[in-house]
């Protein structure tokens, strides 16, 4: 199954790049911890960073009663573009123009709800909470109603979506293969360290299987 490429989804640059899968998409989604979320504010732009999480094809936002997302959302809701970006690795060329990164984005573009209902929205806490550490929301304390109130849902239904993946080495101009630079590639990868207890932690609290292996991708 493919996402529909639009006007909007398809890159002006390197169209090559450019993944229409939902596979793609998803893993591109479910691996990133943080997501910027573009809007209008008062007809000014502005970029802020989340979290997020994907249940199925609804992309769910956190903010507060009181962030600007959440202000500017209408009831007819907030045009906003959302993106996550995933650095692989540091691609050093020969020529400075050619230096680039292997990365793997996603851009959604949609229509984002607040989310009302508060089934829906447990749902989507319990989400948020488990998509920076599975099995996290079963290992916490619910939201109280005060909590509930004071924060607040975005939802975005994932309709016009695309990826853009840049994999493999630096690509030089034949001119510049001699030259005698370093070129190749730089690995990076996202590594947990072993987790710290809390000052106050009873001892008695042993450390939970999900953090034991934690690991993102």
């Amino acid at each position: 199954m493919h996402y529909p490429a639009t006007p909007r989804s398809t890159p002006t640059r390197y169209r090559e790049r450019a993944r229409y899968d939902r596979e793609t998409v998803h893993r591109i989604l479910d691996e990133a911890l943080i997501c910027h979320v573009g809007f209008l504010n008062a007809d000014r732009p502005a970029v802020l960073p989340t979290t997020h999480a994907r249940l199925g094809e609804i992309l769910y936002l956190h903010g507060s009663t009181g962030s600007s997302p959440m202000l500017a959302a209408s009831p007819s809701g907030l045009p906003v573009c959302v993106t996550v970006t995933l650095v692989d690795g540091l691609v050093l060329a020969r020529a400075a123009l050619h230096h680039s990164l292997m990365y793997r984005s996603v851009v959604v573009h949609g229509t984002a709800r607040v989310v009302e209902d508060r089934q829906e929205k447990l749902r989507a806490l319990d989400a948020l909470l488990d998509h920076v550490a599975p099995g996290r929301a079963a290992d916490s304390r619910p939201p109280n109603v005060r909590e509930l109130a004071a924060t607040a849902v975005l939802a975005v239904d994932l309709v016009e979506v695309s990826a853009k993946v840049r994999g493999g080495g630096p690509v030089d101009d034949a001119e510049d293969i001699a030259l005698p630079h370093w070129a190749g590639v730089v690995p990076l990868t996202l590594t947990a360290g072993n987790p710290v207890p809390a000052d106050d932690l009873d001892p008695a609290v042993g450390l939970p299987s999900y953090l034991a292996s934690y690991r993102r991708g």
